[in-house]
């Protein structure tokens, strides 16, 4: 099997300048898809959708990968052939889905890392085999590697964050999901339909998780922990606990014109009210609140707002903490919407617990990293990610890359070469000794 000391000599001995240029000319595709001049816009099931869809299976052609789409959308490509049934491999990647205008590195970076480790893992396995068992015999592939493209990572579209690996894990009843509706009224069920997908098999995929085995991700660090201590790759330890809770003010609306101050029943208020009752009870409790989205119905410039329809995003270290800031901010909304005639209805749209990644990954990642001379830190994370829905039900770890300013979900989103390079070594040597093992990732 493929030890440490093996994994980190063939990281080591990665040609970086090739693996930067392969890096920036699968950049440049991708920049072709879905990337405007105020931000990235690829939403779930359109035709952005499709179009990185056909990317990715490019890629994965041109390494002679397999590529298979499950029934919940998420699409893995597997070097080594796809585990048969009751067999399992090792998964890398991320997403390739944006927030709304966002950045180009949250999830991309983690799917294109996944592929460039492919090519360097194979190299490694080519040397070795040219040069023999007395020469140059590092790696050995034992089991397959499979680079995944997660549905719907951001919610942007359907308002549910992790809708793939949701569905895939069982944490997203099936029903209810094919009944969510983008902003237009469009179901998840009909978007389907219309890009040629079958809703009715979407749900928990038992199948898929053993195929998976072990995940380990690659995502841009967003935050500046790893900038403020100096390190270009960090060991997540855990994720908080988190979710989504929906605010709808109910109001009248009147001609904004002729309707007294004083005789207005304006939704808008309360819920201006609300957002500013979240931002201090966020600063209290040292915890997150964000209103960051939100529709004004009927929404004309000289109407009275007769409803706000707004998503709360909360995130504390705990999930006590996480309750009383949403109770709080639900008691100020009820108190604000009283004192203007206003009614409010809060109802939680998701929810995910504190997650602990696994301990013998994260152990894994910083022995690789020791034995390297580049040591990752473990640090925690306030945002939501595929592999924190995962984690309950198979192995999952995380290894982020220096975001040299901190600033995610914008296109400042950046990283340098040199991080670039250095999460592409960590992930090589994680993977090294994962696939080349004869057993689970207990093995190192």
């Amino acid at each position: 099997m493929t030890d440490i000391p093996a994994a980190a000599r063939i990281a080591a001995e990665l040609d970086g300048d090739a693996a930067l240029e392969t890096f920036h000319t699968m950049w440049s595709e991708l920049d072709a898809i879905g990337v405007h001049p105020t931000g990235t816009r690829r939403y779930s099931w359109t035709d952005e959708d499709a179009a990185l869809r056909a990317w990715f299976s490019a890629q994965a052609s041109s390494r002679g990968m397999d590529v298979h789409t499950d029934a919940n959308g998420n699409i893995r490509a597997w070097w080594g052939g796809r585990p048969e049934d009751g067999t399992s491999g090792v998964v890398t990647g991320s997403h390739l889905d944006s927030v709304a205008d966002g950045g180009k590195w949250d999830g991309p970076l983690g799917v294109v890392l996944g592929f460039l480790a492919v090519d360097a893992l194979a190299a490694a396995e080519l040397q070795g085999r040219r040069e023999g068992p007395s020469g140059y015999d590092a790696y050995r592939r034992r089991k397959p590697l499979g680079v995944v493209d997660y549905m719907d990572e951001e919610g942007t579209r359907f308002g549910v964050a992790c809708l793939g690996s949701k569905l895939m894990a069982g944490a997203l009843d099936p029903s209810k999901a094919r009944e969510l509706t983008d902003s237009d009224g469009v179901t998840l069920a009909q978007a389907m339909r219309d890009a040629g997908a079958d809703p009715t098999g979407i749900g928990r995929d038992d199948a898929e998780i053993a195929r998976s085995g072990v995940q380990v991700e690659v995502h841009i660090e967003q935050g500046r922990q790893l900038d403020v201590i100096g390190a270009p790759v960090g060991v997540a330890s855990e994720i908080w606990p988190h979710g989504r809770w929906e605010f709808v003010f109910e109001g009248l609306a009147d001609h904004a014109g002729t309707a007294r101050l004083q005789d207005r029943k304006d939704a808008s208020l309360p819920f201006a009210a609300t957002v500013l009752a979240a931002r201090e009870a966020a600063a209290d409790l040292d915890a997150r609140a964000t209103f960051g989205r939100f529709r004004v119905e009927p929404g004309g410039p000289n109407v009275v707002p007769a409803t706000v329809v707004a998503l709360l995003d909360a995130r504390a270290a705990t999930d006590g903490v996480l309750t009383a800031m949403v109770d709080r901010v639900s008691r100020a909304a009820g108190t604000a919407a009283a004192e203007h005639g206003v009614t409010v209805t809060v109802r939680k749209i998701s929810h995910a617990p504190v997650v602990e990644f696994d301990a013998s990954l994260r152990e894994l990642h910083g022995k690789l990293a020791a034995a390297a001379g580049e040591p990752a830190p473990e640090v925690p994370t306030q945002a939501g990610h595929d592999s924190g829905i995962l984690a309950p039900v198979m192995p999952t770890s995380m290894l982020f890359v220096r975001s040299p300013h901190g600033v995610s979900h914008s296109m400042m989103e950046d990283a340098s070469d040199a991080d670039v390079l250095a999460g592409l070594r960590a992930l090589v040597r994680s993977l090294a000794v994962l696939t080349g093992g004869d057993d689970e990732h207990s093995d190192h």
